[in-house]
Order: C-alpha cells, then structure tokens, then sequence
C-alpha cells in the first residue's frame, strides 16, 4: 500500500518503521528538511519538504493514489485540515492525530463534516486503560475476553500458590492444554519463555479454549463483587490528567490534582465538577504529605516529564500507595519500571501507533484486538500462505522476544502450540505482541509480497 504520513515527530517515526516493516511504500512529509534527510538516510522511503496544507504539494505527490495519509503534527486544527484535503483530493482513507479536550465531545461530529475516516487520541487511550486496571480491578469483573472459541484470563498467582517459584514450562503442564502468555511484574508486561520463573506478587495471563479458561476463572476469581476505591490523586493537571479525572469522578471517585502551573489550575477548575485541583508542584514532598498521599487508594502521575513521573510513583510506594501508574514515554526506561515496583505503565507513543496501525491493518484479516495493561496486545488473525509465520514449525521461525503465538482455532478445534507446530492457511491465529515490539514483528515476519495484516 502507498501511505503518506505528515509529521516526522516521535508517532511519525514509530509508524514509519512499523509500515516499512511490511513492505508498504511510504512518503514522509515535514517542512523540517534536515531532520528528513536523516531519515532518508536511514529507511528507504520518499521524503518531502514543505507544508501538507498546501493543496499543491498533495497534487503533486499525487496523493489521489495513495491509500492512506496520516496526519500526525502538532497542530490538531492541521491534522484535520489536511486530512480533509487529503480526502477529498482521492486519498483513500485518511487519519488524524487529535489531542485537545475542546474536541473530544464533537469527534464524531469532526468525522463526519470533515470526511475523516479515524481519530487517534493517545491521552484518551492511556485514560481509558488507567480507568479499566482501577474500576475493573477494583469491582472484580470476570477476567474473561473471549475470541470465538479462545479466551483470555488474567489472575493474581496468589489464588493458585503452588505456582509460585515455579517456571512457566511447569505451570503450563499443571494448569492442562493452557498457555501463560504474558506476566504483569512490577508494572511491566513481559512475555514469558518456558523458563521464566513466576514470583509471589506476579499477575499472570492465560490463554486457553474457553470452557477451560471459565473453570479456572471459577477457581482463581472471586465471587463476591466490591468496590473499595474511593481517593485517587493525579499528579500532573494535563491532558491525561483532565480525561482520567473526569471518568474517575463520574464513576463517584473522589479524585484530587496536583498541578503547578496557575493558569492550568484555573483551566481545570472551569472544566471539571466534583474535582480538587491544587496549584503547587508534586514533587514537594511535603505538599504531597500534607494532603494525604499515604491515604491515597491509587496515585497516576501523569506530568510531562517521565523522569519526573518516576520518581512521583517511586514516593507514592514508599508512603504505602497500593496502586501506582506512571505516563512513561521512554522505552529505555522499561528496566527502571520494573525495579521502582510501579503497579502500571503506560507509553502513549506505544499505543497511539498501535491503534493506527490496527486501523491500517485492519479488515478482513485482523478479527479481534485486545489491549493488555496498554501494553501489550492481544490479536487474532486469519493466516495465508504469504505469512512467514506459516507452514513451518514455530520453533524455526524464531519470533522476537515480545511476541508469542498464543493458540490457534482450526476449525472446530483449539491449538495451543509447541515448537512443532505448524500454521495452516486460514488458521484464526491468536498472536500476543508487547506494543514496544510491533514494529520488529511487522518486520521481522514481512513476507515477500504484502504484510502481516495486508
């Protein structure tokens, strides 16, 4: 497919070396000239200068030939515009990247006047992933997302105590015909080889066929449902801040802000109802103690700064927090997430460039997603011939380390594999890929004609 992205900025890149993964063609536009000249340096791609409001640079890129643009500046007003022009000049399908609150209640109004075929919002993803690990954790739903006949389920492995110690290899062959796939460690999702040990205070995720999954559910789950969180503070009054705090207070949280920067305080206040907004700077310790952050039930920090989001979720588990979650966008940081012992971590260049690839994706061949902790991801597909995952062993294609083939729906039965087994052309393939790793698995598996998801 020819694809055009406009923006040559942190989701720009990602989405570049994802889409050039599976052999699509692809255009960058930026009105930064040296900034694309390494690029071009680096990927083999078509870079061009200049402005993509300009109807003449999209005429002259022929732009009524492409399948898809995605506008990804830093100017929601410009991503809009030019996907509107984009749109109406032939281009396929187009996508914006749309981040200001003032939009969010008119998205669908915005789609439809502007013919925009899909918005992304990463503040609204990383909220809503905040807001499912907190309610549903907290009101204990069932633990079940079920796939046709292949479902999810996530349990803490104190419900099964035996397992504790014990490699993955060994529970998989207690637990019968079922498949840890991923391990919440530490505010981490990692993918776990046979080897892998499971720790006391892990979370695990299993995949299995479903009937089997809901008898474990019946074991590892509890019966009796409630709701225990009543305070959360939000360090950090941003856009993540003002979408969380707003979901949180409608579900009857009282919820508390922290924010140093006056003129935001007050943007807050005139915006939010039942909410506390407090001007002062979150990494004062003392301010954070003298308005109870030990008595927090759950802590988000969510300023601009990773470092300084770190070292806010470290204090919040040094003064007793049960639950803390960290906006990081650095995925250099992943180890230093995992040895503070922050319950979540959420990087928003992650998952904004995976529901973007998911809509490109998407279709006929991608059947299901499901997001794990907003790090990872959950995919069915249908398998073809032209996929390098098919018609070998899966022990000789050697996937990435963030990648698992989960289980496998042929027909009417239910495959969890081994290293001998083989994927068969119209197979529904459950696949379990970390967001940071999607970009070397498009790659990584691209077969000669057409990507993974083509």
């Amino acid at each position: 497919m020819k694809i055009a992205i406009v923006g040559a900025g942190k989701l720009g890149i990602k989405i570049t070396e994802a889409l050039l993964g599976g052999d699509h063609s692809v255009t960058i536009i930026d009105k930064n000239e040296t900034l694309l000249q390494k690029l071009s340096s680096h990927y083999d791609l078509m870079t061009v200068t200049g402005n993509a409001k300009q109807i003449s640079l999209l005429e002259n890129i022929e732009i009524g030939t492409y399948d898809y643009l995605i506008a990804a500046t830093n100017s929601d007003e410009k991503n809009i515009v030019i996907c509107t022009f984009a749109k109406t000049l032939g281009c396929r399908k187009v996508i914006a990247r749309v981040r200001d609150p003032e939009h969010m209640n008119q998205l669908d109004f915005i789609k439809n006047t502007m013919n925009i075929d899909f918005i992304v919002n990463p503040d609204l993803s990383i909220t809503m992933e905040i807001y499912k690990f907190l309610i549903e954790k907290y009101s204990l739903s069932n633990g079940i997302f079920s796939s046709g006949k292949i479902a999810l389920a996530e349990f803490f492995i104190g419900k099964t105590p035996e397992f504790i110690d014990k490699n993955v290899h060994y529970v998989n062959e207690a637990l019968g015909n079922m498949h840890v796939v991923a391990i919440s460690r530490n505010g981490k999702v990692i993918i776990p080889r046979k080897t892998t040990d499971v720790y006391k205070d892990d979370f695990l995720y299993v995949v299995g066929e479903k009937s089997r999954i809901v008898k474990l559910c019946d074991r590892v789950h509890d019966t009796e449902k409630y709701n225990r969180l009543q305070k959360v503070m939000i360090l950090g009054g941003g856009k993540t801040g003002l979408y969380l705090s707003q979901k949180l207070s409608e579900f009857g949280i009282s919820v508390k802000i922290i924010e140093k920067d006056k003129a935001r305080c007050q943007y807050l206040s005139d915006r939010l109802d039942n909410v506390l907004i407090l001007h002062g700077d979150a990494t004062d310790i003392t301010l954070l103690e003298e308005e109870n952050l030990d008595e927090m039930d759950a802590v988000v920090t969510a300023t601009g700064f990773d470092e300084e989001n770190l070292l806010l979720a470290l204090i919040a588990k040094q003064h007793g927090v049960e639950d803390v979650i960290a906006k990081v966008s650095r995925e250099s940081y992943t180890t230093l997430i995992e040895s503070i012992g922050i319950n979540m971590a959420l990087n928003p260049l992650d998952m904004a460039s995976s529901h973007i690839l998911r809509f490109i994706q998407g279709s006929k061949r991608v059947l299901f997603s499901q997001l794990i902790q907003g790090q990872a991801e959950m995919v069915e597909i249908i398998a073809d011939d032209h996929m390098r995952i098919a018609n070998k062993p899966l022990v000789q294609i050697g996937l990435p380390d963030g990648v698992v083939i989960a289980a496998i729906h042929r027909g009417n039965n239910v495959i969890i594999p081994d290293g001998l087994t083989v994927i068969q052309k119209n197979d529904k393939v459950i696949i379990i890929s970390l967001l940071s790793s999607v970009t070397e698995l498009e790659r990584f598996i691209r077969p000669g004609r057409t990507g993974l998801f083509a």
